[in-house]
């Protein structure tokens, strides 16, 4: 994420100073921004075009920041730049975001910032992993009226934090998309105790390589991760002529009691792979027979060589990961006929690789990024592409929507996650760095659709064409549309 962005940062940010200064007009309010968006319709009337199209058309932000559905508020909460509780800068490079329960009724949320040596406002750390790098995390509490009550330093010292996960049990899962000496690796911090030990010891048995994203099942405890490796080209036109490439990771600890410091304890580190069965014999397998992923073991100190040489899936960029009911999601933003990315789903229970869904049109789908399921079910990703970039929608019934437009400038978002009551969602525009609180008329929790989701049908406009004689095959050997596609954008014969 961020690496091959084309964002002009100092056009961008003499746009952003700008609007900056017009807090006499009432945007920005002192320290923290809010605006609340005119309720042009009730919250019913809201709620009823939920049920068939997300929340309804987006409404303009008069202060040209932040474009959302009638119904909705937000406020800024965090601006790169500004004061932290200890008088430092907040640091740039807003990125990867989780968001936990805080004592009392507050959330305590952690943000990446995906910096690197040199490049500012740095994280400013009392007790570095690496002195001479600029990147790491920051912690805000938030209050129940939704201002920042106390920002500070969760971990410092590491290098381009791009994205990463939350842990079942409470914890941060830092990721370094880098692979320089001592850079490239997995930290886990605890907002409760920020910079502790645990926060500058990498977890260097979950491999050593280009990390993107991070999630756990908590049923299992296996850590599933995405690689973003820069080296190499993608050719636009002809994927046979691609150089650069990423793999999917899964990392099986030995320790599985699931609580802070556990994954030190080393374990397997894994790259997901084509059935190792599959051949040119392919023709024969017997109708009805099931075609499936296998795990091959990968050298943590060289992962993505050795996952390259024992013939593993080469995705493109791999970026977003969330696990939720059993399924576990990623994407690949530059996945796809036409480079627009591509949704994966994992099932472990089925050893089941599909694809999800495809894009086609660039008004759809650009450049997925970050996604995080949401507490009624759907499938929620953001962008990093050219141009305006957005938050779309999936509903488990495969309608697609648009909840947020970044109006300010061409920067990602990124870092999207709900509050653990699920009433306020959070969310980063990287450069210049912004979180945003977002309220309104959520849905509320409903885990049958969150289940539902992990099986659903995807969109008709982006789900993946396969030719006739490929669906042919699926049915013959009991595959699903959706695991024939995989297996055909992979090359292998049906």
């Amino acid at each position: 994420m961020g690496i091959t962005g084309n964002w002009d940062r100092s056009i961008s940010r003499r746009k952003f100073l700008k609007l900056g200064s017009i807090g006499a007009a009432g945007f920005f309010l002192g320290s923290v921004g809010s605006l609340s968006l005119s309720l042009n319709q009730s919250a019913a009337n809201t709620g009823a075009q939920r049920a068939s199209a997300g929340y309804g058309k987006l409404v303009a932000d008069p202060g040209g920041v932040l474009d959302l559905p009638a119904g909705f508020q937000y406020r800024i909460i965090s601006e790169e730049g500004k004061t932290m509780t200890n008088g430092a800068p907040i640091p740039g490079d807003f990125d990867g975001m989780a968001a936990f329960r805080g004592k009392g009724d507050t959330i305590v949320l952690v943000r990446n910032h995906e910096l690197k040596p040199g490049e500012g406002p740095a994280v400013h750390g009392k007790n570095p992993y690496d002195s001479t790098c600029s990147g790491g995390t920051t912690g805000l509490i938030v209050g129940p009226d939704r201002k920042v009550i106390q920002e500070y330093v969760t971990s410092s010292g590491t290098t381009n934090n791009c994205a990463g996960g939350a842990t079942p049990w409470g914890t941060w899962l830092t990721c370094e998309e880098d692979r320089t000496t001592n850079h490239g690796y997995v930290f886990e911090v605890m907002p409760d105790d920020p910079e502790n030990v645990l926060s500058k010891t990498p977890i260097r048995e979950m491999g050593f390589f280009s990390h993107e994203a991070v999630d756990i099942d908590p049923a299992t405890g296996i850590v599933y991760l995405t690689e973003d490796d820069f080296r190499g080209t993608i050719d636009p036109n002809d994927p046979n002529n691609d150089t650069r490439f990423s793999f999917l990771y899964r990392f099986i600890p030995n320790d599985r009691s699931q609580r802070p410091g556990a994954l030190q304890k080393g374990g397997k580190l894994q790259a997901i792979a084509i059935d190792e069965r599959k051949g040119p014999d392919a023709d024969l397998f017997k109708p009805g027979q099931k075609f499936g992923v296998v795990w091959r073991d990968v050298d943590p100190e060289e992962p993505h060589d050795d996952a390259l040489a024992k013939g593993c899936i080469r995705f493109n960029r791999l970026e977003g990961a969330f696990f939720a009911d059993g399924a576990f999601w990623f994407d690949d933003t530059a996945g796809g006929e036409k480079r627009l990315g591509q949704i994966y789903r994992y099932i472990p229970a089925t050893e089941t690789l599909e694809l999800f869904a495809e894009g086609t049109d660039s008004n759809q789908m650009e450049s997925p990024d970050n996604i995080c399921i949401t507490p009624w079910g759907d499938l929620w990703f953001v962008e990093d592409g050219p141009g305006v970039n957005r938050l779309m929608g999936i509903t488990p019934a495969g309608e697609i929507y648009e909840f947020a437009r970044n109006r300010l400038n061409d920067s990602e978002l990124a870092g999207p996650t709900f509050s653990p009551d699920g009433q306020t969602f959070f969310v980063n525009i990287q450069t210049p760095g912004i979180t945003f609180a977002i309220w309104g008329p959520f849905q509320g929790q409903n885990a049958s659709l969150r289940r539902q989701l992990a099986h659903a049908a995807p969109p008709k406009e982006w789900a993946p064409r396969i030719p006739e004689q490929v669906a042919e095959a699926a049915e013959r050997y009991g595959m699903s549309p959706l695991e024939a596609a995989a297996f055909h954008r992979f090359g292998v014969p049906l």
